[in-house]
């Protein structure tokens, strides 16, 4: 993770971010510093003091902070701070879609998340579901697992605040290396975003929408409306199976969208319940149905409709992101716990850009703890000889191979830049 932070040039960039926080000549790096909470953040990390475990293998990590100067240079990271962070991960990012890491189509999923917290910590607050902590919101790119964004909240925030969304829309947006402009951008969330703030903004920026829509009586009773032949059967997520047990119709002219921007249309899904699911009001015929609303032109229902679904995805990878720091807010400070979360957001990119232009086979799929496992962990023995540093990898390990092509891959970017 650190010689890929190197290579793309996100170590430098964060030198320069941090440099004007620096007030002495001496003394680490704090770009570096980041750097290396991040690459332990994507080792497993859950506390600033897991620093150690770099530390604690110098011929391997040189001169790694001391916990305290970690804590430091965590504080340091006021909001310009974070302005610069975000402008040096843009452009590693480049770099990394440049080397083959551009999906090609541009879907951003915005979504909150319940962070636990049993302390007093600054910004915690009681949640919606009865718990104690914080409440982010968080964006991330479907087709490269990429986390563009997020922003903390205290545990009270409103799931459907529309300034955050907006914010939070120009921070993601920022990050990507393709103009909504020249190239279709979908902003893509559940009912949480269904704001006419959030969608005007959206506009605005050129980006098209597809966003879930309340159960509302109007609503529900369109969906009932519709009469048998205009349900066409649902298709599987990559387009290629119907899914059986569910049907899809367009119901825009059953429904009143006056209020949304011109060429919103509103698609209606209906499924049969799954064995043992215990049904609603909402619940008619033995059918659930769920609605969304979209600006996208395409014809074909079934296809938007499997396009808003693959919105469960960004719910995946809120699970990552929890499994690489996100789970854990380490301190009292709420400035403190924002940079942690932002290079919770680096680790997490770490991981989806090694998985993007580094691996091939099934750990291209993999998920954080199997990397863990198969790479980041791997048994391995440093040898000096000839005047040269080797890394000996386990003999036997079923994972080595991909290990050394790596390795291999993550110099090659240098050359790429």
């Amino acid at each position: 993770m650190s010689d890929l932070a190197d290579e793309v040039g996100l170590t430098s960039g964060l030198s320069v971010a941090m440099a004007s926080t620096k007030k002495r000549q001496r003394g680490h790096d704090r770009g570096q510093v980041l750097v290396d909470v991040a690459t332990m953040i994507a080792d497993g990390g859950e506390a600033i003091s897991d620093l150690a475990a770099l530390r604690d293998q110098p011929q391997l990590f040189a001169g790694v902070a001391s916990t305290p100067t970690a804590w430091r240079t965590l504080e340091a990271v006021d909001a310009a701070a974070l302005e610069r962070i975000a402008q040096a991960r843009a452009a590693a990012r480049r770099v990394v879609w440049a080397a083959g890491g551009d999906p090609g189509f541009y879907v951003i999923d915005f979504d909150g998340t319940l962070v636990g917290s049993h302390s007093d910590k600054q910004g915690a607050a009681p949640t919606y579901k009865r718990g104690f902590g914080f409440h982010p919101l968080l964006a991330f790119l479907d087709g490269t697992d990429e986390a563009l964004a997020g922003i903390l909240r205290p545990g009270n925030a409103g799931s459907n605040t529309a300034a955050d969304h907006v914010a939070l829309l120009d921070l993601a947006l920022a990050q990507l290396p393709v103009d909504p402009g020249e190239h279709e951008v979908i902003a893509r969330a559940d009912s949480a975003g269904l704001t006419h703030g959030f969608v005007d903004a959206c506009r605005a920026a050129d980006v098209r929408f597809s966003i879930g829509h309340d159960l509302t009586e109007p609503i529900r009773n369109a969906c009932l409306a519709v009469a048998d032949a205009r349900w066409c059967a649902a298709v599987t997520a990559d387009g290629c199976d119907e899914r059986e047990g569910a049907e899809v119709a367009e119901i825009t002219d059953l429904v009143d969208l006056c209020r949304w921007p011109a060429g919103t249309r509103a698609i209606a899904r209906r499924e049969d319940p799954h064995p043992g699911a215990q049904l609603s009001f909402t619940d008619v015929d033995g059918h659930r149905f769920q609605v969304f609303i979209t600006d996208l032109g395409d014809g074909d229902v079934a296809y938007l409709e499997a396009l808003q679904r693959g919105r469960g995805r960004a719910e995946k990878r809120i699970c990552d992101l929890k499994d690489t720091g996100l789970a854990n807010l380490p301190s009292a400070s709420f400035a403190i716990n924002h940079a942690w979360m932002t290079l919770a957001l680096v680790a997490h990119d770490l991981l989806a850009w090694t998985r993007l232009v580094v691996l091939d086979g099934d750990l291209a799929r993999a998920e954080p703890k199997r990397l863990r496992y198969c790479l980041l962990h791997c048994a391995a023995l440093l040898a000096h000889g000839g005047r040269r540093l080797r890394l000996r990898l386990a003999a036997g390990w079923p994972w080595a191979s991909e290990l050394v092509v790596a390795f291999g891959r993550v110099r090659q970017l240098r050359l790429q830049r």
